[in-house]
């Protein structure tokens, strides 16, 4: 199977799957919507994003992979970067299409734009619904029972024609006014939604780890003047926190938990430092080496 397959699979379950080294596709809930003018309905659909700032491996596409394929997880984050090697050096010739997930390509500054494709819903409630179109319900016409009445001295009468004429242009418009609105409103409500469930939904995944370690308390004293932190991860389990802190110590790095984050996360430090010069030359030579991913977290 290719990369794209276990996406597909993974946003089926998941809202937010991140690529490591290359982005994050995220999905939104979009509820069913009405077209007034086709009377055509659509079902409830996951609307997909990227975002190429997600690149951090939080571990949940390699170790699903790890899991479908009866491999380590090491050997899963190689198969990734391979892949994600390849997207990079297509995307330089040509566009690359992830089947039922969309394309990608460069523009001309160089930067990754990705095109979504909306022949395929993610929302597992919608599967097997597809649109639906249904004729408008004829309406009788009222009977014209209008007696016109004798003009007075020096009145025009416009034709009946004329007056039916100039009401159908005032409906028109003021449908064609109210459609625009409509959707103007619909649109910023979608973007207020997808705004808000981005909050929510980053850095969302799940590691799972086929024999975690028991749950351990730790009390973690940190120095007040040490505030500047490389981080080597973020768990939502805090035992796969723990477990990442001991692989680290074995490597000779003074690691700590630090703790949750606003979302929710337990994170690690590969080590903490006094002051933000100190802590940059530490990143580097740890980006260099170790973790190329690591990041400066200020506190």
């Amino acid at each position: 199977m290719t990369l794209a397959n276990y996406i597909n699979d993974l946003l089926y379950r998941y809202d937010c799957v991140i690529v490591p080294a290359f982005g994050g596709f995220i999905s939104n809930t979009i509820p069913t919507k009405v077209n007034h003018f086709t009377h055509t309905f659509y079902p409830p659909t996951k609307q997909l994003t990227f975002n190429v700032n997600l690149q951090h491996n939080d571990g949940l596409l390699a170790n699903y992979i790890a899991s479908c394929q009866q491999i380590s997880f090491e050997n899963a984050v190689e198969f990734i970067e391979t892949s994600v090697a390849t997207w990079s050096t297509e995307l330089k010739k040509t566009p690359v299409l992830l089947s039922n997930i969309g394309a990608f390509h460069l523009n001309e500054k160089q930067q990754l734009v990705f095109s979504p494709s909306n022949a395929h819903n993610f929302l597992p409630a919608s599967f097997g619904l597809s649109s639906l179109t249904s004729p408008a319900v004829p309406r009788m016409k009222q009977a014209v029972t209008d007696v016109p009445t004798p003009r007075e001295k020096g009145t025009r009468v416009l034709p009946l024609f004329v007056k039916y004429a100039a009401t159908a242009a005032v409906v028109v418009s003021l449908l064609a006014t109210g459609w625009n609105g409509y959707q103007n409103q619909q649109e910023k409500e979608l973007f207020a939604q997808q705004e808000k469930a981005l909050e929510q939904k980053i850095q969302a995944a799940t590691f799972v780890i086929s024999k975690p370690l028991p749950t351990i308390h730790l009390t973690v004293h940190k120095a007040v003047e040490k505030k500047f932190h490389i981080i080597a991860g973020a768990f939502q389990f805090p035992e796969n926190a723990v477990k990442k802190v001991q692989q680290l110590k074995a490597q000779g790095f003074d690691a700590v938990v630090l703790g949750k984050n606003k979302w929710g996360l337990t994170q690690v430090a590969f080590t903490s430092l006094e002051t933000r010069k100190k802590a940059i030359v530490i990143l580097r030579k740890i980006q260099k080496t170790t973790a190329k991913d690591a990041w400066l977290f200020v506190q």
